[in-house]
């Protein structure tokens, strides 16, 4: 890699998709370098109407004056001809949604940096975390890689990691990191230019691979230990969301606790029961959940106690 001045402002093409993107961009644009393209996703249907909708990524680099691109595809000529054509120092790319084809990674003299809200080389993918929460971890993090062909296997950057809150959802928890690595994006850049900071290889042995989400991810299995089941709610929320059966209709569950062992429930894996306080509590496999929010079919989300309200039969009938 060519070494440069570190002060000197970069051209910068970045590239990403849905909310979580936007602070890497904005920090960009706030910094010394120069915006010369933003890469978005084709506006996609959405809603019942299945209109065309803009992508969060396209709104924001509008609103800033940032040039907008949306090709179908990086592998066309056509397209990789139209990105050379800015001819960036770096391409930023932050959830974009799709790999970068090996034409489009030979444009940039610095290559592509990535920002990837997970302690590479754990959680590569598109899930990665969910898959933190899921797993109980207690420390998430981000890194700033240098991509290759590979799904999040070339080399690291930089790395910063930071303690995931007892009840932080996976929506609260993406965001502040992907807001970590623009700051730290930043930071890094003038050093990478320059050559003072090199990239380290991944360890290929502590690798690990998160999947693709479906709907079917977010049946609830209550024979599982209380906490495994609360972070499986607050994983998945709001995609693809957790769901139980309840006398063949589908119930979201939308909001859980673990009842805390200190408090002495017993109720079979499965049943509903009502506490004397009026909490609502179904009981796992270990411990109990009780239920604070959750939403019938074509009907509204309520707490768990309005739920028994309206459907007083719900107590001492099995989920599931």
């Amino acid at each position: 890699m060519k070494e440069r001045d570190s002060q000197a402002a970069l051209r910068v093409v970045f590239m990403g998709t849905p909310s979580f993107a936007v602070p890497v961009l904005a920090s960009l644009l706030d910094s010394k370098h120069r915006m010369v393209g933003a890469y978005t996703q084709p506006d996609r249907p959405a809603g019942r109407r299945q209109r065309l909708s803009a992508s969060p990524v396209k709104e924001f680099a509008v609103e800033r004056g940032v040039p907008l691109f949306q090709p179908a595809s990086l592998r066309r000529p056509e397209a990789q001809d139209e990105l050379r054509a800015l001819s960036p120092d770096v391409i930023v790319v932050a959830a974009y949604g799709k790999l970068l084809p090996p034409g489009v990674l030979e444009i940039p003299p610095l290559g592509s940096l990535n920002v990837h809200p997970s302690l590479l080389p754990r959680y590569r993918g598109p899930s990665p975390v969910v898959a933190a929460i899921l797993n109980g971890d207690d420390v998430a993090g981000v890194t700033i890689m240098k991509l290759d062909e590979g799904m999040d296997t070339g080399p690291i950057v930089d790395q910063r990691q930071t303690q995931i809150g007892p009840d932080e959802s996976v929506e609260d928890l993406t965001l502040r990191l992907f807001e970590m690595g623009a700051g730290r994006l930043v930071e890094v850049l003038p050093g990478w230019a320059s050559g003072e900071i090199e990239a380290r290889s991944q360890d290929e042995s502590e690798a690990v691979v998160t999947k693709l989400l479906t709907k079917e991810d977010g049946r609830i299995d209550w024979s599982l230990p209380a906490p495994a089941i609360t972070r499986q709610v607050r994983a998945l929320h709001p995609w693809p969301g957790s769901f139980t059966q309840w006398r063949g209709e589908t119930v979201k569950v939308i909001e859980v606790s673990a009842v805390p062992p200190a408090i002495e429930v017993v109720v079979p894996t499965a049943s509903v029961a009502l506490l004397e306080d009026r909490r609502v509590v179904v009981g796992a496999g270990e411990g109990a959940v009780e239920i604070l929010r959750a939403q019938l079919p074509g009907k509204r989300p309520v707490s768990g106690a309005e739920l028994v309200r309206g459907h007083p039969e719900l107590v001492g009938s099995a989920l599931g």
